[in-house]
């Protein structure tokens, strides 16, 4: 009777992996498509720069407002309710999309998507919590999850592309996630959860949350993860923009930039889960935050004959630093609190999101060129670089981690 059972669990593990990797493949068609549909709003709308990026910052800061006061739901509902909830949230907003004419219409449908994936992403990482074995396997699950967010963030910019020439409006790409969303959702009811870890008698709620905000461990790793998402940000919603218009290197780079720096990060990623299983991973990210901010400064000095190399590229180096970060910071805390710690996180990365290209689209319009945002990103891409460093030479996290191996992780293990 053994083998059965342990057959159905594995199987049953299979299928509880599947749908995480495909809740961020789905959500990234349409969140990191964003660059690719802004100059096309731009023109549709006659908008500025600072206000077509609102298409960018409202479901960010949805997700923001989301992710700090329902994170708590993945510790108080659990795991499966919480992400059909989410699911359902951003699947009916999603549609919704066909019937819309107007720019307020499309952010206001933004901002209810925004909430949905506040409330499914942080039930699905939580959940990848329960299911590793220690926090080096929780890192690596990351970077596997988060790999598939590449694979969809390929896929958005992609299919806009294709809707486009073919005389197709850019809103069909949430329709399509819609679809996608509801075969999600009959999944998410079928499949059996693993029970999640209840091991303090206290409650968690947003009270706990909000003093979770406190707590050095999440608040260092949040401002770190605050300094990765405004460099990331940069490339994917200003890049386009920045490069339009250029002719001197291969119309297929050009036009393709933003495909193949989401391919870089995706693949750099996967490649992220095996590295980190054998390097450690202060010394990977400092590594690579040096390229990341490598690659800024060349392609200020070098402008846009360099940058349309340079600033794809980064998305390669980019790869590792958002998953191994958001598992570190998960990872210092008892299961039981995953879903809270993960919606602390998410506030501060969802804010940065918001925030940043905004920053972006007003030093633009003040200065009369993209470049003048892109000045502004190198200096987090140096801070970026300088935290980390400090981060390698501290380790102020190293015991924390060390301590949740051997409570949380042993009996999995």
């Amino acid at each position: 009777m053994s083998v059965p059972h342990s057959a159905r669990e594995a199987r049953n593990l299979r299928l509880i992996q599947g749908l995480t990797y495909l809740m961020f493949l789905m959500f990234a068609m349409t969140t990191d498509a964003v660059g690719a549909i802004i100059p096309k709003l731009i023109h549709e709308f006659s908008l500025s720069m600072k206000a077509a990026a609102a298409f960018h910052y409202v479901p960010m800061a949805a997700i923001a407002v989301g992710a700090i006061l329902l994170g708590v739901l993945a510790d108080q509902w659990g795991r499966k309710p919480t992400i059909i909830f989410g699911l359902a949230l951003y699947g009916i907003s999603s549609v919704l999309f066909v019937a819309g004419s107007s720019f307020v219409t499309f952010v206001s449908l933004l901002a209810i998507s925004g909430l949905g994936v506040s409330i499914f992403k942080v039930g699905a990482l939580a959940l990848i919590g329960d299911i590793s074995h220690s926090t080096t396997d929780h890192t690596a699950q990351m970077n596997k999850v988060e790999g598939f967010f590449g694979v969809g963030a390929i896929m958005g910019p992609a299919i806009v592309a294709m809707l486009l020439r073919g005389s197709f409006s850019w809103k069909y790409l949430y329709v399509m996630a819609s679809m996608l969303c509801a075969v999600l959702i009959l999944v998410a009811l079928l499949v059996r959860y693993p029970d999640s870890h209840k091991q303090r008698a206290d409650p968690v709620d947003l009270g706990r949350s909000l003093q979770m905000m406190r707590d050095p461990y999440a608040l260092g790793f949040s401002l770190l993860i605050v300094l990765y998402v405004c460099v990331e940000v940069a490339i994917y919603v200003w890049m386009p923009t920045y490069l339009q218009g250029y002719s001197a290197a291969p119309a297929w780079l050009v036009a393709y930039s933003l495909s193949l720096f989401f391919a870089l990060r995706a693949a750099g990623r996967f490649i992220g889960a095996w590295l980190l299983r054998r390097f450690y991973w202060a010394d990977v990210l400092v590594a690579f935050s040096f390229a990341i901010a490598a690659c800024f400064l060349g392609s200020l000095w070098g402008g846009v004959p360099l940058g349309v190399y340079l600033l794809p590229l980064s998305g390669l180096f980019m790869s590792v630093m958002y998953p191994t970060l958001n598992s570190k910071g998960i990872s210092c805390f008892e299961k039981r609190e995953h879903g809270a710690v993960a919606g602390v996180i998410l506030f501060f990365t969802a804010y940065a999101a918001a925030a940043f290209p905004l920053a972006m689209g007003a030093v633009g319009d003040a200065f009369g060129s993209v470049k003048s945002g892109f000045v502004l990103a190198t200096a987090f891409a140096l801070l970026l670089f300088l935290a980390l460093l400090f981060n390698r030479i501290a380790q102020p996290a190293r015991q924390r981690l060390r301590s949740r191996d051997h409570s949380e992780y042993q009996s999995t293990a």
